[in-house]
């Protein structure tokens, strides 16, 4: 293991879960293009601007007595939390009206150049704007198959929005994005990618380095119609 890649994994293996969580809403909010993130004695706020995600708050040590403020005075639906713990921990901070969705995996990698090339039959583009970097993979007359995006910021990336088509999972497709999006941050001067990955992504990215450092829990709150 080379001196510089020690460093990394010492780093990130003490790094403050605030921190990580940092990291990932830095360039979450670049690749989304919504608010800088407003500080919080709790954590931050961020603006989101879409009908049914408003904002978020992200908490990453929630404590009960923080939740329960919270919950208390929001009224406006598509507010979403974003609580670094398990679910089973903070569901019953959550008042009616709150929906819990998936859990969520924040995941960090070294990053590495693999030189990444498509399999038989497809092929990948990729693009620059705005300092996010976009993949996209198509089978060869043109349909889409698998995309996705990464925000360098800096020493750190943030990989978002991965996904494959139903018909061309299995393909190694989700790997091909992943692996291309972690060279284009490499390129950019980033050292570290960071992530949040949904159940199913879980197991690609382990499989692809990445390492799990929290689970985090998302509850939003419905429009009254919906809950009764």
């Amino acid at each position: 293991m080379s001196a510089s890649a020690t460093k990394w994994g010492w780093t990130m293996q003490n790094a403050a879960i605030g921190d990580l969580v940092r990291m990932w809403i830095d360039g979450w909010t670049v690749s989304r293009g919504a608010s800088d993130p407003g500080d919080q004695p709790w954590g931050w706020t961020i603006d989101v601007g879409q009908e049914q995600h408003v904002s978020r708050h992200v908490l990453p040590e929630p404590t009960e007595t923080e939740v329960r403020k919270l919950v208390a005075s929001t009224s406006a639906p598509g507010t979403w939390l974003k609580l670094f713990a398990e679910v089973e921990t903070v569901r019953h901070w959550l008042g009616p009206g709150w929906q819990v969705t998936d859990p969520g995996y924040l995941m960090t990698v070294p990053l590495t150049a693999s030189h990444p090339q498509p399999p038989a039959g497809y092929t990948c583009t990729s693009w620059t704007r705005g300092g996010v970097t976009r993949v996209l993979v198509r089978t060869a007359d043109g349909h889409f198959a698998a995309r996705g995006q990464i925000a360098p910021t800096g020493a750190t990336a943030v990989a978002d929005q991965i996904s494959t088509a139903p018909g061309h999972q299995r393909r190694g497709l989700g790997s091909l994005v992943v692996r291309t999006l972690q060279d284009a941050a490499l390129r950019a001067g980033a050292q570290t990618g960071v992530l949040v990955a949904s159940p199913d992504g879980r197991a690609l990215y382990s499989s692809l380095g990445w390492t799990t450092r929290s689970t985090m829990t998302s509850a939003y709150l419905q429009e009254p119609s919906a809950t009764g």
